[in-house]
């Protein structure tokens, strides 16, 4: 069955994010990409100008869908959304290579200046809630910690020093978020402590 447009844009996009999250952001190759899709080298253009272009599309829909999975955890407190940041990362490895690589981007692009900012506003979000009821009392570095704990964590996961460290945790891939969890908690509350205590 031929690929119709939309088609070729999706797997270009998909294919991107599988080379990185299996050889890194540098080896994503446009051209390598169109290739092995068996379409012409410069097939891409009718969606991407540049391999920048791909990656910042890659980007934009990585922030689209951490925003989501952020925005359906928050009920549950801001501990939880922290975890659901680990979860994202494990689940989207790709996806969240390419996110957080800005020199391979166009950080003007509008949607994915737009898709960061709602990335983002959920974490500020969390933390204007716990300002609120006195917990913090410098949210902006309240805001660098609670990224800093689990987009470190997220990283050590990934790149294996976890492991590496002898510290990764035994069990399957939810044995990674029960220890972002407790991480967590032992900067935003205790993981049992409900909704108001995460």
């Amino acid at each position: 069955m031929p690929r119709t447009d939309a088609d070729l844009r999706e797997l270009l996009m998909r294919s991107a994010a599988e080379v990185a999250a299996r050889s890194g952001v540098a080896e994503v190759s446009i051209r390598a990409l169109a290739r092995s899709l068996g379409v012409s080298h410069a097939a891409h253009r009718h969606h991407f100008a540049s391999r920048t272009g791909l990656l910042t599309a890659v980007a934009a829909e990585g922030h689209r869908l951490l925003a989501a999975e952020l925005e359906a955890a928050a009920p549950a407190g801001f501990l939880e959304v922290g975890v659901a940041y680990v979860r994202f990362a494990r689940d989207h490895p790709g996806h969240f290579a390419v996110m957080f690589t800005p020199d391979a981007l166009d950080l003007a692009d509008p949607e994915l200046a737009a898709a960061r900012a709602r990335t983002f506003g959920v974490l500020q979000g969390g933390v204007d809630v716990l300002a609120s009821t006195g917990r913090v009392d410098d949210a902006r570095a309240a805001v660098v910690a609670a990224w800093s704990l689990v987009h470190g964590l997220a990283g050590l996961a990934a790149s294996g020093n976890l492991a590496a460290a002898g510290l990764a945790p035994d069990g399957d891939g939810d044995a990674l978020l029960d220890l972002a969890r407790r991480t967590a908690g032992m900067l935003y509350g205790s993981p049992g402590g409900g909704p108001d205590g995460a």
